[in-house]
């Protein structure tokens, strides 16, 4: 596919596949195109050019609401929890557009069996949590709607080195639960290392890509990305 916006193309002819089941994640220098990639997955831009399937079925052009009723979720980069609002009523709210109560419980008991700190923290605004905490709770409120393929747009940005580690865990367990993953990740080093697909852009195309940890070993990506500051 071919993408961009009002001054130009960012993506010239991407092609990208996302292997269901698996964690694909994208790397590479700032103007890359990893988010613009993102944008055009979830609804957010159209392609200019080429066309995007999920699961068999045409997607690009449909509003960011039609997308994310097929299962794709995103959650951004920048924090999105509602901070006076409890985290219990910040999971909740991922659930929007369920209108079956039964189900909204069902799945919000399944949330805090896989994270504890919404049980334990269910009635505390969302603005008492450190960065980390409310990341991993961004990633239950998009569990709400048990989505076939979850994006997730530099998790750990900001985030200290043993609470990326956290984030990282939990992007790890979540997969291993079943969800797809598509990732693009600041941190090439812990990004390539936990994909089972890795992806390194650099000016709007696909320089390098295969196993995450292969990639991350290539001697060529010291070239097109790591150099000193991965």
């Amino acid at each position: 596919m071919t993408a961009g916006y009002g001054g130009g193309d960012i993506l010239h002819e991407l092609d990208l596949s996302v292997e269901e089941g698996g964690i694909t994640c994208i790397v590479g220098p700032n103007g890359a195109g990893k988010s613009t990639v993102l944008r055009v997955v979830s609804g957010l831009l159209r392609p200019r050019l080429g066309t995007i399937r999920f699961r068999g079925a045409a997607i690009a052009g449909l509003s960011p609401r039609a997308i994310l009723q097929r299962g794709i979720v995103q959650v951004p980069q920048e924090r999105s929890l509602f901070p006076t609002m409890t985290v219990w009523e910040n999971v909740r709210m991922g659930a929007y557009t369920v209108h079956d109560s039964a189900v909204i419980e069902r799945r919000l008991q399944q949330v805090c069996e896989t994270f504890s700190i919404v049980r334990e923290r269910r009635h505390e605004p969302a603005a008492s949590l450190s960065g980390g905490q409310q990341k991993i709770v961004e990633f239950a409120r998009a569990l709400m709607l048990e989505p076939a393929l979850l994006i997730l747009d530099e998790p750990s940005m900001g985030l200290d080195p043993k609470t990326r580690t956290t984030v990282f865990d939990t992007i790890r367990a979540m997969n291993q639960a079943g969800r797809t993953i598509l990732l693009v990740e600041q941190n090439a080093r812990s990004g390539l290392g936990l994909a089972s697909h890795g992806v390194v852009m650099e000016s709007g195309r696909i320089r390098l890509e295969g196993p995450g940890p292969t990639v991350l070993n290539n001697p060529e990506i010291g070239r097109l990305y790591l150099g000193a500051t991965a």
